[in-house]
Order: C-alpha cells, then sequence, then structure tokens
C-alpha cells in the first residue's frame, strides 16, 4: 500500500471550508477510483494558521499515477481548495506502508 502525504494552511474558517470541500467533492471522487483506499485530514494550529494534514491509501503507484497524472509528486490541488487556503504544498511525498493495524 502506498500513503500520498500532501499539506495545506488555512485561516479562520477557511479550516472548515476546505474540509467540508474534501468531503464533499474530493472524496466521492477518489471513491470511485480503482486502487484507492481512503483518506484522512488531521490538523494542527500553528499560531493564526492551521496546518491542513491530507493522507491517501493507494494500492500501488499505478493507482496513485492513475489519479496524479505522469508525475504523482505535484500535488493536484483544485482550484475549490486553491480559494479557501493561504498556502499549500506544491509537491507530495509517497511511502510505502511497511505495516499497518
Amino acid at each position: 500500500m502506498i500513503v500520498r502525504e500532501w499539506k495545506g494552511y488555512a485561516i479562520g474558517g477557511a479550516v472548515d471550508a476546505y474540509a467540508t470541500h474534501l468531503r464533499d467533492s474530493v472524496a466521492p471522487q477518489l471513491s470511485k477510483l480503482d486502487g484507492f483506499r481512503g483518506a484522512s485530514l488531521a490538523k494542527r494550529a500553528m499560531g493564526a494558521e492551521t496546518e491542513l494534514l491530507v493522507t491517501t491509501r493507494w494500492d500501488s503507484m499505478e493507482s496513485v499515477r492513475a489519479f496524479a497524472g505522469d508525475s504523482p509528486d505535484i500535488a493536484v490541488v483544485e482550484p475549490a481548495a486553491r480559494a479557501v487556503l493561504s498556502r499549500f504544498d506544491a509537491t507530495v511525498a509517497h511511502y510505502e506502508v511497511m505495516w499497518d493495524v
């Protein structure tokens, strides 16, 4: 299994707006893709800004490429997300899961 990790940052009510976008728009789209195993959203207060950690789980890097394209290390950030985030990482990290409960 592959874990894809990405971070975005938001201020104030934009935190909830991004969470709603991820839950109501992105997650349903991802759930239709072969090899998608799930997603999670975590947050961490950083002064006035909140860091949002998005992790998605995939069967393989081939599944990731089917979602992200030929450059899977480039973040896929929809216009609706860009509109509410104060900033975000342009790239993602991929990890091969060694052990999972």
